[in-house]
């Protein structure tokens, strides 16, 4: 190893130590910050829900904060009223929570004590279940807690989007997004063959939950295109509008894929082959093919597409990686139907459906970020 090498390595060392340190502090931070809101939540909670306080109490306490703490940030009434949910709607999962009657409350009161309710903030145990995934919970920022308890009522769905923040870093609107999607209830679902198909079981189970049976591609409005029939609209307009769009694609996809190109040239035996789009996913290690059909699912495509994962396993797979998948992104299918043929492929291939900003409801259109927005938002990650 020369010294430019010894270099590399060194600063290479050192920035990972550097970067692990900052996650480890902010993770830190985020930790006590969520420690203190469910805390001064919990006694929000007791002396306001029973009346103890009277009406108007925590516009009023924020005021004052304001006035006496100066410059001091997420403290708003708004955000009092929301640490108050925070902890109300987590309180089924604290083992050590306990509720304080008003005559407990109105001898705490009388005690002169100041810091005895600080302390009894700062001494509230986090939610602590066998089932509640605390670790991911810790990771998961206040603003993101509250938009999943304002938009997802079920636990079982809260811990879903609580672990994927958590494992796939995402922003606020990237969560937003996935909630207005449904990314739960389509996570995995889509119908495939992968058990029959993948060598391995554990690289199946991660290929089925590497995609959704249903994809939210709002960013194509083809009222904005210039197509006269707007009925006839063919692959090659929805594959420009996802190739111009194409970090928003990746982000609508999933975690760990990569763009190779759009129209990939397949050169064998004398045929020219091309594929929509071609992928690359780490997680998976392997290629991804997805076929753009702007109509109902039709066998013929799995059939088309068979042919060119043959040809990406026989030509360009490398050595070390996993043999290549392919999905078919159709605009609707009968998902039964799909799953019986499906079966009978001997390459692994699942069939998903996607939606436009013109298959939308106006309240669901109503629920997505703002385009300029969420550029914005991807400019300033760019820039970081």
């Amino acid at each position: 190893m020369n010294e430019l090498q010894k270099y590399d390595e060194a600063v290479k060392t050192i920035k990972s130590a550097i970067l692990q340190s900052q996650y480890e502090a902010i993770r830190s931070v985020n930790e006590k910050q969520l420690k203190l809101y469910y805390g001064i939540g919990k006694y929000i909670s007791m002396n306001s829900r029973k009346g103890f306080w009277g009406k108007g109490a925590i516009d009023a306490i924020s005021d004052r904060l304001d006035k006496e703490l100066p410059g001091l940030k997420g403290f708003s009434a708004r955000n009092l009223r929301n640490m108050r949910i925070f902890f109300e709607e987590w309180t089924v999962f604290d083992r050590h929570m306990t509720v304080l009657t008003k005559e407990e409350l109105l001898e705490e009161a009388s005690a002169k004590n100041d810091d005895k309710n600080a302390m009894q903030i700062w001494q509230t145990h986090l939610p602590n279940s066998e089932d509640f995934p605390i670790n991911e919970f810790l990771q998961v920022g206040f603003s993101h807690h509250i938009l999943i308890l304002s938009k997802v009522k079920d636990y079982n769905e809260r811990f879903f989007y609580i672990r994927r923040v958590a494992s796939d870093k995402l922003s606020y609107e990237e969560l937003k997004r996935g909630i207005t999607a449904d990314d739960y209830h389509h996570q995995g679902s889509l119908p495939n063959n992968f058990m029959r198909t993948l060598p391995a079981s554990e690289q199946a189970f991660r290929a089925i939950n590497a995609f959704k049976d249903e994809y939210l591609l709002d960013y194509i409005n083809v009222e904005e295109l210039d197509i006269r029939d707007k009925q006839d609209i063919d692959e090659r307009v929805v594959e420009n509008t996802i190739i111009h769009n194409v970090k928003n694609f990746i982000l609508t996809f999933g975690k760990g894929f990569a763009f190779i190109r759009n129209q990939y040239h397949l050169d064998a035996f004398g045929e020219d082959q091309y594929i929509d789009l071609l992928f690359f996913n780490r997680e998976l290690n392997c290629l991804v093919a997805v076929e753009l059909k702007t109509g109902k699912f039709k066998t013929s495509y799995l059939g088309q597409l068979q042919g060119y994962l043959s040809l990406l396993d026989g030509f360009e797979r490398k050595p070390h990686e996993n043999p290549a998948i392919g999905i078919i992104l159709c605009k609707d299918m009968n998902k039964t139907f799909v799953d019986y043929v499906i079966q009978d492929y001997t390459k692994p291939m699942g069939v998903a459906t996607y939606k436009t900003s013109k298959d939308m409801s106006e309240e669901l259109r109503k629920a997505l970020p703002d385009v300029e927005d969420l550029k914005r938002v991807l400019n300033s990650e760019e820039e970081l």
